[in-house]
């Protein structure tokens, strides 16, 4: 952890998905800076949030792609709303009535374009997925992920995601999952292999009723980063 002008420059080198939430978990409680949200999801309530953190997933391939947590804590997510999230959101332009917005419409239409300009160019800092757009300074709710970008370094296809405000406990799990799912695709058609997933937000965050199950999950665990892998 670093200080920049003031605030906490938190970084997490994790090897998975699962591994970095545990992480970024046992973390926040000593790093993390308390408010209570105005405005947004959930006002009038406190949130525990980084002021700026750095995450770096060197495996995020790596098998089961989300927490598993023991019995008696409620799971931050699986695998049947991952999938969902990812084909629903990440890889279909469809909205449904009511929605003013999804993540699918913005970046399902520039997934072909990227592909061929990654095959064509494989060296281009140009693989930029913009997910927000001006108007949503408007929005009651804008998007929280802001853009996805992407390169190729040492014939491996690598992501970094932005998001200006992110929930920690059930948020950050099936994000993650789904777009590493929708890098796996991306690499797949580009004909390269999996990268690293990389991550940064200055709104990583835990709300107060979050707080005792991330105690009761810290506290059962003898290592706070990898309190409950398998075969890792």
């Amino acid at each position: 952890m670093g200080w920049v002008f003031g605030l906490k420059l938190v970084t997490i080198q994790a090897f998975d998905i699962p591994d970095a939430w545990y992480q970024c978990l046992a973390r926040i409680f000593s790093e993390g800076h308390v408010y209570v949200v105005d405005e947004g999801s959930f006002p009038g309530h406190k949130r525990l949030e980084f002021d700026n953190v750095a995450i770096t997933i060197s495996n995020p391939s790596n098998r089961p792609l989300i927490p598993e947590v023991p019995e008696g804590i409620p799971p931050p997510t699986d695998m049947k709303y991952v999938n969902y999230y990812t084909l629903r959101y990440l890889l279909s332009d469809f909205r449904e009535e009511g929605e003013e917005y999804t993540y699918g419409e913005r970046i399902f239409p520039q997934l072909e374009i990227l592909v061929e300009k990654l095959r064509r160019a494989p060296n281009t800092n140009q693989a930029c997925i913009e997910v927000a757009r001006p108007e949503d300074i408007h929005l009651k709710h804008p998007p929280c992920l802001r853009l996805i970008d992407m390169r190729i370094r040492y014939g491996k296809l690598h992501f970094y995601v932005y998001f200006r405000s992110w929930d920690l406990y059930s948020g950050f799990p099936p994000n993650l999952a789904g777009l590493q799912l929708l890098k796996e695709h991306l690499a797949e058609q580009i004909g390269v292999e999996d990268g690293t997933l990389n991550a940064y937000s200055k709104g990583l965050h835990l709300y107060d009723f979050q707080w005792e199950h991330v105690k009761a999950l810290l506290s059962r665990g003898s290592s706070p980063s990898l309190p409950f892998r398998k075969g890792h």
